[in-house]
């Protein structure tokens, strides 16, 4: 049976807002969707995919095949006809294997068709969405005259502009196939990079969101079903996290108590979510959530046979 690797994620308390540059009138508008009923925030797969690649660029000795240039605004290439994937001992990079890739031409001439170059995703990332809903909250403002080039069109006068903005966390999840990867020590480096997620989305000069788990569900199996992806839950307003779904399927038996792996407040002895998955017979807790993903990745090296 194949080994899948999945994960629940769930981020620091913060303040998010966004650059996408999408309005309402003047009002920079967050991305929203009806979630249970009521209105989250949320942000895209794309988004954190996005990141987790400019990590991956950062990490990796030969890099990534695609990379963002910030002066040219647009993304580099070092093998952009994916020639390596052509041969089963090719060079790859590692943001292909993982990410995937589609490289489609239109036929050349009339009525022939077109090709396409596709390689699907391994390593599946869910849309991140608000531990909260969104209360509608708006920051007003004014740009002082010519503090920017769209300010100076506007004359002597402050031109107004307002934010939308959500004090939440955020929750995503993911979902990995190793063996499906040309070079499977990839699993482990991919699961070890979302503990240091950076800049995801809305980050800039203005706004800066902390993506980096503060707690992370990791599970190692052979069961095909992640069964754990949004389990976290907050009762006060996200101050606290709390994680019933997850409490339920171990005892439900949907989850084996020793394929998981937690880490971060979640797992501590002094949250009630800590103290039901030490009674439902979960032994790998930590305190901290990298020592949670070290240990993920030493069992899925371990398993794949592989050394680290």
């Amino acid at each position: 049976m194949s080994l899948h690797v999945f994960a629940n994620i769930v981020t620091p308390f913060g303040t998010a807002a966004n650059n996408r540059a999408e309005t309402d009138g003047n009002i920079t508008t967050l991305q929203k969707l009806v979630w249970q009923g009521q209105p989250h925030s949320t942000v895209s797969a794309e988004a954190i995919r996005f990141a987790l690649r400019r990590l991956l660029a950062a990490l990796e000795k030969e890099g990534t095949n695609r990379s963002w240039d910030e002066g040219e605004r647009a993304n580099t290439w070092q093998d952009h006809a994916f020639k390596g994937w052509t041969k089963d001992n090719g060079k790859t990079f590692i943001d292909d294997d993982l990410l995937g890739f589609m490289s489609a031409e239109a036929g050349k001439e009339e009525g022939e068709a077109g090709t396409a170059n596709v390689r699907r995703a391994v390593l599946e990332v869910t849309r991140a969405i608000s531990l909260t809903p969104w209360p509608g909250d708006v920051t007003f403002n004014a740009a002082s005259p010519g503090a920017t080039p769209s300010a100076a069109k506007k004359g002597s006068n402050p031109v107004p502009y307002g934010t939308e903005v959500h004090a939440t966390r955020y929750q995503f999840g993911l979902a990995l196939t190793p063996e499906r990867l040309r070079e499977k020590a990839r699993a482990a480096k991919a699961i070890r990079a979302f503990g240091d997620l950076r800049t995801v989305a809305g980050n800039h000069g203005r706004f800066l969101f902390d993506f980096a788990p503060e707690s992370i569900a990791l599970r190692v199996t052979d069961d095909p079903a992640p069964r754990l992806l949004y389990c976290f839950e907050t009762e006060d307003s996200g101050k606290t996290v709390a994680a019933p779904a997850l409490v339920r399927h171990i005892k439900a038996g949907d989850i084996k108590p020793e394929e998981l792996v937690v880490g971060g407040p979640i797992a501590s002895a002094d949250f009630l979510t800590g103290k039901e998955l030490r009674e439902a017979g979960v032994g790998s807790l930590h305190e901290g959530v990298k020592a949670a993903l070290a240990e993920a990745c030493q069992r899925i090296n371990e398993k794949l046979s592989l050394e680290g």
